[in-house]
């Protein structure tokens, strides 16, 4: 098979196609349960078992390979411009960036997330062509640093097939207020919800109010 035609499917049962792991079709019908602990948005242990980052990437490789998790059929741009068509395996890699991200959205509040996501993009070029050496490159390391502060906890998922499930999340540094969000008796005050609504519309509200010829 010619890897290089998009219009090719890539053949994922062919014995020795893939190195790391299986497909989804060939992975076990029971799921597997992992839960990898954070501190600082640093991996520090798995299954509760402390060990290096390297050492983590590795029991993951094998724990998503066998349960067909992190393949990646993409065409990306090179940094002269073509398109180039790859398959990846990132079994390891593809569960640890889900943990992690899972794990954020109780740490981290809506802004700084947000920012971190649109800074992620330039991050991921400025690696992708070679410039890790620069100021830039130092710059946004540091931003995203500082949003690790939070970023401790555990996270559970489970492998199935080819599928990483949420199957729990834990932090002393939750943002996360159950007696705030509930939809049963809250510590929330429903009618604060009004007047903030009020303000928030009032640029809105003028607007038409000039179209409409009635602002005064």
């Amino acid at each position: 098979m010619d890897l290089e035609d998009p219009a090719s499917e890539p053949l994922y049962d062919k014995p020795g196609f893939l190195e790391m792991g299986v497909s989804p079709a060939k992975a076990p019908d029971k799921a597997v349960y992992v839960t990898l602990d954070f501190e600082k948005g640093v991996p520090v242990a798995i299954d509760g078992e402390k060990m290096k980052a390297s050492d983590i990437i590795r029991k993951l490789n094998q724990l998503g390979g066998e349960n067909g998790i992190g393949l990646l059929d993409i065409v990306e741009n090179r940094l002269v411009g073509m398109k180039d068509r790859g398959v990846y395996e990132t079994p390891g890699g593809t569960i640890l960036y889900r943990a992690h991200e899972v794990l954020e959205m109780i740490t981290i509040d809506k802004d700084t997330a947000h920012m971190k996501s649109k800074l992620a993009v330039d991050f991921a070029d400025l690696v992708y062509n070679g410039k890790w050496f620069t100021p830039l490159r130092e710059a946004l390391t540091a931003f995203a640093t500082e949003t690790q502060k939070h970023v401790t906890g555990t996270v559970k998922l489970k492998l199935y097939k080819g599928n990483i499930i949420t199957a729990g999340v834990t932090s002393p540094e939750s943002l996360y207020s159950e007696s705030l969000v509930t939809f049963e008796e809250s510590d929330y005050n429903q009618d604060d919800a009004t007047g903030f609504i009020n303000l928030w519309g009032l640029p809105d509200t003028v607007q038409a109010l000039r179209e409409q010829g009635k602002l005064k």
